[in-house]
């Protein structure tokens, strides 16, 4: 007999609902926006500016030549009466009238092979997923969203249409699964979902209606608005769900700290909350100890928790947010005013293992301190 956990009794029904039918449901981490580790704004997000800016987890991904610009931040613009208090706001800065053939621009989430692999895709029994969320834009029209089966190349599309100017609207699209191809039972970059933004002509023409070949030509198929046309247009999206079913259960909301835990697989920094990388500070992580002698080596402990999806790409930033420096502190200590290049040795692991930091300028006595964030994103 199988044990049933119970979740929440409902005060009219009394009936009961199992934690396993309402808990992790939701692929997309950080749907509701609330957790921005880099920061809540982030300007000319253009040609050449592929990452996470913002919200945690929320990749800006573009292509071609584009001269548009965009800002984006993590906005206090939501639907009212839903829950939510922050969403992800795309403001078109710059405009660009005349797309490239092959310019596209996608908001978009990517997820590891082994977290999906309850999907069943690449077999008979593969399973359908249903995409919510709330949207908002001054422009009306068609646009994509899609998903993207990334070790087999394949991809499957739809458009919804934003009806009404400046209002919030809930979206529900339903995918069949994949039946062709299985995704890689890794932590590497296995399946993403996509919003178009804009598309040139050579990116919206096809047909992506039913999964089959990733063509340049159905990467934003259908899409019919131009973000980028006016410097007067802005997107918002938030209580972003992905789930396997053919019907879209409410959000699951979940505790900030969990939000968070989650978040902290793929990114990580030594600043505090509200502090964001770069950012001054008179805080900073201590070295084990202060230089005994001209050597400028010394084993400094950075652990990750949790630990990080991958080896990550460490950058470490003074206290008055130089990149690639250390603060000395002088052999009194106190002072953080003189930045010391710096440079890291030895073995970074996903688990922060002890590596070595190299310091030029530093005398014997003198200590030093410095922020850090580890980069683990797919």
């Amino acid at each position: 007999m199988s044990e049933v956990r119970v979740d929440k009794i409902s005060p009219r029904t009394e009936s009961y609902i199992s934690v396993d039918a309402l808990s992790h449901r939701n692929l997309i981490i950080n749907g509701d926006m609330s957790i921005a580790q880099r920061g809540t704004s982030a300007t000319g997000l253009g040609n050449g500016d592929n990452g996470y800016h913002t919200c945690d987890r929320w990749r800006f991904a573009e292509s071609g030549s584009p001269t548009y610009e965009f800002t984006q931040t993590q906005s206090t613009d939501v639907p009212t009466g839903q829950g939510f208090a922050t969403s992800l706001k795309m403001d078109c800065t710059t405009a660009d009238t005349s797309l490239a053939t092959n310019d596209m621009c996608r908001i978009q989430q990517r997820f590891e092979g082994q977290n999906v692999q309850y999907l069943k895709y690449g077999t008979s029994s593969a399973q359908s997923t249903t995409v919510s969320f709330w949207v908002k834009s001054n422009k009306t029209g068609n646009y994509n969203v899609s998903l993207v089966n990334v070790d087999q190349s394949r991809i499957i599309g739809n458009i919804y249409t934003i009806n009404s100017a400046d209002t919030w609207e809930k979206k529900t699209i339903t995918f069949a699964g994949d039946t062709v191809g299985a995704f890689d039972n890794d932590n590497n970059n296995s399946f993403q979902i996509n919003w178009g933004l804009l598309g040139g002509t050579d990116r919206i023409g096809g047909d992506s209606s039913s999964w089959g070949a990733n063509t340049d030509n159905k990467n934003v198929a259908g899409q019919t608005v131009n973000l980028a046309d006016s410097t007067d247009n802005e997107w918002l999206i938030t209580g972003v769900q992905l789930e396997a079913n053919t019907v879209a259960s409410s959000f699951n909301f979940e505790p900030h700290d969990i939000n968070l835990q989650k978040c902290l697989r793929y990114f990580q920094k030594s600043y505090i909350r509200g502090e964001y990388p770069g950012a001054t500070t008179n805080f900073g992580m201590v070295s084990t100890a202060r230089i005994q002698n001209t050597v400028s080596n010394r084993p400094t402990n950075v652990f990750f928790r949790p630990i990080l999806r991958a080896t990550p790409t460490m950058t470490i930033y003074s206290l008055v947010g130089t990149s690639g420096s250390v603060s000395d502190v002088g052999t009194s200590g106190g002072t953080h005013a003189r930045d010391e290049a710096v440079s890291i040795s030895g073995s970074v692991s996903q688990q922060g293992l002890p590596y070595l930091i190299s310091v030029s300028g530093l005398t014997a006595g003198d200590g030093f301190c410095f922020h850090y964030t580890a980069d683990a994103e797919l």
